[in-house]
Order: C-alpha cells, then sequence, then structure tokens
C-alpha cells in the first residue's frame, strides 16, 4: 500500500514541478515589460564588438587534410596508399618485399612468448587470459536490480 502512495506523491511532485518549468519558460514571462518613459531615455548597453569564430573543421575534413599531403584539393593513388606502405613496410622485417608468415604473425608470436610465463611453449587458462584485449571503460552499466521481497504492508 505505500508504494502506492509514493508512487502518488512522486507523481504530484513531477507535476508540480512541470508546471513551474513551463510556467518559468512560458511565451508570456519572456516578454519584456512595455517600455517606460524612464526605460527610453536610459543609454543603450554598449554592444559586445563582433569577434570572428574560427570554423572548426570537421572530422572528415580533418580526415581528408591527413591524407592530401600536397595540399592540392586531391588525394591521389600513392597519398591513399601511403599509410598502408609504413605499415608493409614495418612487418617486411628482412626488406625483401613480401611478407613471409613469421613475419606477418611477428606480434602474434611476440604475444605468445610473453604470455607464456614459464617457457613451457604452451598457455594455461590463466597464461591465455594475460592474451585478452584490453579495452577502454565504457559507460557505467546500471547495477543488479535486487529481488523484490513480497512485504507490501
Amino acid at each position: 500500500m505505500w508504494r502506492y502512495l509514493a508512487a502518488g506523491a512522486a507523481v504530484l511532485a513531477a507535476a508540480g514541478g512541470g508546471a513551474l518549468l513551463l510556467h518559468r519558460h512560458s511565451p508570456a514571462a519572456a516578454l519584456p515589460a512595455a517600455p517606460t518613459a524612464q526605460a527610453s531615455e536610459a543609454p543603450a548597453p554598449a554592444a559586445e564588438p563582433d569577434v570572428p569564430a574560427a570554423a572548426e573543421a570537421t572530422r572528415e575534413q580533418r580526415r581528408f587534410a591527413r591524407y592530401d599531403k600536397d595540399e592540392n584539393g586531391a588525394i591521389s593513388r600513392e597519398e591513399y596508399l601511403a599509410n598502408r606502405r609504413k605499415s608493409f613496410a614495418k612487418l617486411d622485417s628482412n626488406g625483401d618485399g613480401r611478407l613471409d608468415f613469421d613475419e606477418y604473425a611477428a606480434r602474434a608470436a611476440a604475444k605468445f612468448v610473453a604470455a607464456d610465463r614459464d617457457k613451457s611453449g604452451a598457455m594455461d587458462a590463466a597464461e591465455f587470459a594475460a592474451t585478452a584485449v584490453k579495452r577502454k571503460p565504457g559507460r557505467a552499466k546500471c547495477p543488479p536490480t535486487a529481488a523484490p521481497s513480497g512485504d507490501e504492508s
């Protein structure tokens, strides 16, 4: 029974708060008072000087600018593939212009060696758990709700 009373009080409080907000933002409240003779004689407040705002580049414009190295307004094939060439060069450890499997999987192999702490050549469950990708913490999730106790007084 007390839950119904509490819910009713919450609804009334929300309705009262909503009425206050609506009254505060109503068009009649936002209109200025009619000018009087004294108000027309008062000096007008000094206008703030117009300060030009720098146009902030959008995310896509910044991305385009990173690729357009010669700044000619167009991205050539070479400009587009430049980042891929750098990544390929990092993986091509022997510099022969080809990636064999060991070069391609070097990062994974290094990760395995680092995770295999006992140097047994195999990972147990704890060692394998250390290889999980570390993610940035996201938004906090709602805590689990308690099950209703069933004692309504």
